[in-house]
């Protein structure tokens, strides 16, 4: 809930329909991860008051895009993954063994 995180910004990573980015990877992100998140043009770290979004910083969670997180632990800089809040949905573009391998919890 802080910062409030979710495709619903409602603290919880679930999605519908019109979420194209399949915000379902609950992540505890770290320096590295932001840095390529940014570098593959969305910059996570720089506070946008006009969507409520208060930028990140190492360590908070947030509801990543799955595509985005199976990416960047391809590359090796994939954050934590807290598991137990990361929706079942992810299994369809992340391998569980993968979350696994991030699991912070």
């Amino acid at each position: 809930m802080e910062p409030k995180t979710g495709w619903f910004r409602d603290g919880s990573c679930r999605t519908d329909a019109q979420d194209r980015g399949v915000h379902v990877v609950c992540a505890k992100v770290t320096q590295e991860f932001l840095e390529f998140s940014k570098a593959r043009g969305n910059d996570l770290m720089t506070p946008r008051p006009e969507y409520a979004f208060p930028g990140l910083k190492p360590g908070d969670c947030w509801c990543l895009c799955a595509q985005r997180f199976a990416e960047a632990a391809e590359a090796g800089v994939g954050p934590g993954v807290k598991l137990r809040s990361t929706e079942q949905g992810a299994l369809r573009h992340v391998g569980l063994e993968v979350l696994t391998e991030h699991s912070v919890d």
